[in-house]
């Protein structure tokens, strides 16, 4: 690998991914049949997730991705948000699913509790930790295996999330419409090693473009779609270890009074996993022509705009996109915090709980 000699945590578990990924597919993958091996409630009509921080992040990225895939209306709620809400979605066949690294994130629990307490609905937990109280608190069990993860910002624990949700997502399709209508995703995921190994192997265009953010007062995340909970979470693993006021915004929310921020000095990032919207492009030449920030795109570019930046992963669909990208802001967030002097796996006021798999 590339990375220096003496590495941090939040490098080492970067790094780690490549073989994390293989390990979670080999678990949940019968190599036999193909079948994923991941027990989920028949007949499943709605999904409610439930999460903080870079879990709340998977979620969010999970509604767009299981609605995509299954056609299951899904929504993403902030553990706690849904502890104040008077009414809390009830409707039959509703799935709850609740996303926490360690299994015991406070508001998250609380939340299963709040669920249990009010409904018969089934809940599903997706952890890192098997002898967590959410994990013996829900109906059904995902564990994500990531292993301990000392750094503060999560990197492994957010990717194996992410693959998990992947994995629940196509089982939901399976048991609908079979096995078939799933293979061609499944083959593209055991590729993922080779797609992380990629994305490493760009850390020079990445530490070129940290020196440059790391001496902006300005930085915005933005993306569309699936790409927006991606966005969020380039900007938290930033703020977490190098302490920078960044902001996310969908695109064409960001256009509605947020873009004045461009007024000063700026870099506007912009993350892909597919092509560009034709919306999209004519928001970015708009904001280049009137503003001129810097504008730097994570992922597919499009001929129609020229970015001053372009850090891109060939990859074979959007599933293997969204990990090449996220692996990309991971170093850059990393790099932009070094650049600045922080201590990454010891970030000022932030603590973490670190459990492990068993």
């Amino acid at each position: 690998m590339f990375f220096r000699k003496k590495q941090t945590n939040m490098e080492a578990e970067i790094i780690e991914q490549t073989k994390i990924i293989p390990y979670i597919l080999m678990k949940y993958i019968n190599p036999d049949s193909g079948e994923i091996k991941i027990d989920l409630p028949q007949n499943v009509r709605k999904i409610i997730l439930v999460a903080s921080g870079s879990s709340y992040h998977c979620a969010r990225f999970a509604v767009d991705l299981l609605e995509k895939f299954s056609g299951i209306e899904s929504r993403a709620i902030y553990s706690s948000e849904f502890l104040l809400k008077n009414v809390i979605p009830h409707d039959e066949n509703t799935l709850y699913i609740f996303i926490t690294q360690s299994g015991e994130t406070s508001d998250t629990i609380k939340s299963v509790k709040k669920v249990k307490e009010s409904s018969n609905l089934a809940t599903l937990c997706i952890t890192n930790n098997e002898n967590s109280t959410i994990w013996n608190l829900c109906d059904y069990k995902v564990a994500c295996y990531a292993g301990v993860e000392h750094g503060i910002a999560a990197t492994k624990s957010f990717t194996s999330q992410m693959l998990c949700l992947i994995l629940i997502s196509l089982k939901l399709v399976e048991n609908v419409h079979g096995q078939a209508a799933t293979q061609k995703y499944k083959e593209s995921l055991f590729h993922l090693p080779a797609v992380f190994e990629k994305a490493l192997a760009k850390r020079e265009e990445i530490k070129s473009l940290a020196k440059k953010l790391s001496k902006e007062n300005v930085i915005i995340m933005t993306a569309d779609g699936i790409s927006y909970s991606l966005a969020k979470e380039a900007a938290l693993k930033t703020k977490e270890t190098s302490y920078k006021n960044i902001s996310a915004a969908i695109l064409g929310e960001f256009m509605h009074g947020h873009v004045a921020v461009l007024n000063n000095k700026s870099t506007l990032v912009y993350i892909a996993v597919d092509k560009i919207p034709e919306r999209s492009i004519d928001n970015l030449n708009k904001i280049k022509a009137d503003y001129n920030p810097t504008l730097v795109v994570i992922g597919q570019s499009s001929e129609r705009i020229s970015p001053d930046i372009n850090i891109q992963v060939d990859c074979e669909n959007e599933i293997q996109q969204m990990f090449a990208n996220v692996c990309i802001f991971q170093q850059l967030a990393l790099e932009i915090a070094l650049k600045l002097g922080r201590n990454v796996d010891h970030p000022k006021g932030l603590h973490k709980v670190v459990l492990d798999k068993k």
